[in-house]
């Protein structure tokens, strides 16, 4: 550890060293893994295959444990009416009106039969959407979050998870952001403050351990 994470950890001990406990009904969430951010010609492409790849396995996971899966996407209508300030704030946001194929989920992690696919037009996946509501009806106590951005939607989708009542996992492997300065920096402070942030290893075992409670 370098003197400046040091002093870093340093002022933070104390005031945020808490954590929260893994429930016993949890969901998994992918968020906005479409081709905007993994074609090398799009605005938004991060380079986040690595990412993609981890999500990939949470998902096959929590199909196999029974878990409810559920996919984010973003969708405007022409010219971004619907946007408001956000779509305003980030022209390149103009990939996601309808019917751009960057708008579309990669072959390798897209919905299947009894997923849940839910549209979002700003940063968190509750804002204006049904997802607390579906989380409630399922049962769900725990949202493992995968996905992009780091910064932006994860986190978003993070402190809304803690601020509605569900414990939020943040999965450091399978999620990606442009660099990695923004991405450790928000993973830093959503553990400090609203989340736990684990690992892909990590994750998979919690969630394992649920099916046998």
């Amino acid at each position: 550890m370098s003197r400046s994470e040091a002093d870093l950890s340093g002022n933070y001990a104390g005031a945020f060293d808490g954590s929260l406990p893994f429930g016993s009904r949890p969901a998994v969430i992918v968020i906005d893994m479409v081709e905007a951010y993994l074609q090398p010609g799009s605005p938004l492409y991060a380079g986040v295959e690595d990412a993609v790849a981890s999500a990939a396995r949470l998902v096959a996971a929590a199909r196999e444990c029974g878990s409810p899966v559920i996919f984010t996407n973003v969708e405007y209508q022409p010219g971004g009416a619907d946007g408001g300030v956000f779509f305003r704030k980030v022209p390149a946001l103009k990939v996601f009106e309808k019917g751009s194929p960057l708008g579309a989920f990669p072959a390798g992690l897209s919905p299947e039969a009894g997923d849940f696919v839910i549209t979002k037009r700003y940063a968190s996946a509750f804002f204006a959407t049904h997802l607390a509501a579906t989380l409630t009806s399922l049962g769900v106590d725990t949202l493992v979050i995968a996905g992009v951005s780091t910064s932006g939607c994860v986190r978003a989708t993070a402190l809304d998870a803690c601020q509605n009542g569900f414990l939020p996992f943040v999965v450091r492997d399978a999620c990606g952001d442009r660099h990695a300065a923004p991405h450790e920096a928000n993973l830093f402070d959503l553990q400090a403050k609203y989340a736990e942030v684990v690992t892909e290893a990590q994750v998979l075992a919690l969630m394992a351990a649920t099916v046998t409670r």
